[in-house]
């Protein structure tokens, strides 16, 4: 059987994820600092000539999966850095889905927009901008380390990831086929690598030495153990090395030949077992215990009782040590004497004194496992005692919380109450304010009119008066004119007696007199006009 599976590089399994290929070599770091150069000396250039780039130089993810790549890398080198650092952190949300559905939706709609381009070539993508490879090599892997700004992959490495040429695992960087591998799914498979990705889901993860990936012993491929179970790629059958009926055996997908699994496991827990914690440890005996479930072959059916028992104890408080020295010596006593374990034999007969003592042995086993089960049971019910006595603490202090909490929920429904209260009497009054409003407005409109018609009546009542103070005054001065004509008369009549002729001119006037002052009796509405003929007549 394989060894466990390791770490395909050199060191140790590098989690960062500024990594270099595995084959990348000194000409690639070398391109990749010409590269870096040369674009320092792009911006420089550039920086000096453009100040402010337009939003309509920009762009979207949409436009990088569908426009063509030279006119979208002439673009890009006109857009500012932290223009590109907004378009990846956009792409890396929508690939860890943080908006849901409709994120998930639009990613995919990005990546099958890119997967059905034809003219995305290695002629073409040479002519890529470096952060729009990013780019396209994330929508198609869907792998958010490509748009991590310490990746140090060179250009060429990524066109070899987008082209399916070399393992889009960072830690990995083999190209593809590994090691020239000509099965069925090395060939057919895209983006496939045997050294780091499962037969069955294609996928790949930084665990190593553990039991979680099974390695085929004859084309070195490897099957993560969830996939080969739920497969069926898991089962029991006779190995071709001969061995007993009933043993768990592992068949590769890749060459549809089987694996031996006992001794895998052996291995696996030989080499690792002193190196891991707690949780790794209760992890690996788990995985054990799925694969070795339902094994009719006694090793195997022993070992599942041994995973299943050492899983308690750690998780009732035995220490890891001591767990992995019992697994590791169960698998001595196999190394030691093979037949120990194996049921049935070959029917020979044994001596009466050989079989009492076999027979005391395991009742002698028998009564140790029940004390010790029973040690258990006590330590678990004690365990559970106290468990429960700080249940019911807590549920006292529960209760407690729980009547504070719904002593503060009445307050604050008083005063809710109060508020309530408070805003419907405040409504009751912005109502009746409102009301008074109306009715001052009503008020103050008829008040208005009111004092329109008495502004009308005074003007009536002022032109009035002063047309008969315009009257009285022109009767007046008729009055005074009348008099005086008389008087003139008067002493006309003296004169004219006395002399004996008038003059005819002057006889005449009187006449005008006399008319003038029968219209003035017979008309006196035109008192202004007379009164000024008197005036004249007067003057005259």
């Amino acid at each position: 059987m394989l060894p466990p599976r390791q770490q395909p590089r050199s060191g140790v399994l590098h989690t960062s994820l500024s990594l270099v290929p595995a084959d990348g070599s000194n000409s690639d770091q070398q391109q990749l600092e010409r590269e870096k150069a040369k674009e320092r000396e792009n911006s420089s250039a550039e920086h000096s000539v453009i100040r402010h780039i337009s939003t309509s130089d920009k762009m979207s993810l949409r436009d990088i999966t569908k426009e063509r790549v030279d006119v979208i890398a002439e673009r890009m080198h006109h857009l500012p850095d932290d223009f590109l650092d907004k378009l990846k952190n956009e792409l890396r949300g929508l690939i860890e889905g943080m908006g849901g559905p409709q994120h998930r939706e639009e990613y995919i709609s990005l990546q099958k927009a890119v997967l059905s381009r034809p003219d995305l070539t290695e002629k073409t993508l040479i002519l890529a901008h470096r952060g729009q490879l990013e780019i396209l090599v994330a929508i198609k892997t869907g792998i958010q380390a490509f748009l991590h700004p310490t990746v140090s992959l060179s250009q060429a490495s990524l066109i070899e990831i987008f082209l399916y040429k070399r393992c889009r695992n960072i830690a990995c960087g083999n190209s593809i086929p590994a090691d020239n591998c000509t099965c069925e799914i090395c060939s057919k498979r895209n983006g496939f690598c045997n050294l780091c990705m499962c037969v069955i889901c294609s996928k790949f993860d930084f665990e190593v030495n553990t039991c979680r990936w099974i390695g085929c012993d004859s084309c070195s491929h490897w099957t993560h153990t969830d996939c080969a179970i739920h497969n069926a790629q898991i089962g029991m059958g006779s190995p071709i090395n001969g061995g007993s009926s009933g043993e768990m055996l592992f068949r590769c997908r890749a060459c549809m030949r089987t694996s031996e699994l006992f001794g895998w496991v052996k291995d696996v827990f030989h080499h690792c077992a002193p190196l891991w914690d707690r949780e790794a440890l209760v992890r690996e005996l788990e995985y054990v215990s799925r694969i070795f479930r339902g094994c009719e072959e006694s090793r195997g059916r022993k070992l599942y009782w041994k995973c299943g028992e050492l899983v308690e104890k750690l998780k009732s408080g035995v220490a890891e040590p001591l767990a992995s020295k019992a697994i590791l010596s169960f698998f001595q006593e196999f190394d030691i004497d093979p037949t120990k374990h194996q049921e049935g034999g070959e029917g020979r007969l044994m001596a009466p004194q050989e079989a009492f003592n076999r027979i005391a042995d395991v009742v002698q086993e028998a009564i140790k496992k029940m004390e010790m089960v029973e040690e258990e049971k006590i330590r678990v019910t004690k365990k559970a005692r106290l468990a429960l006595e700080a249940c019911d603490q807590e549920l006292k202090d529960k209760a407690r919380e729980v009547a504070a909490l719904k002593m503060e929920r009445q307050k604050k429904k008083q005063q809710v109450d109060e508020l309530e209260s408070i805003v419907r009497l405040k409504q009751a009054e912005a109502e009746m304010f409102d009301l008074k409003a109306s009715e001052a407005r009503r008020e103050a409109e008829r008040l208005q009119r009111i004092a329109q018609a008495k502004a009308g009546k005074s003007e009536e009542d002022y032109a009035s008066r002063y047309l008969k103070q315009r009257l009285h005054e022109a009767e007046a001065e008729k009055h005074y004119l009348f008099e005086k004509m008389k008087l003139q008369e008067s002493s006309s009549r003296a004169s004219q007696s006395s002399v004996g002729v008038s003059e005819p001119s002057q006889m005449m006037m009187y006449n005008k007199i006399q008319d003038l002052l029968k219209n003035m009796y017979t008309t006196p509405s035109k008192g202004d006009g007379q009164s000024g003929d008197m005036r004249s007549l007067g003057s005259v």
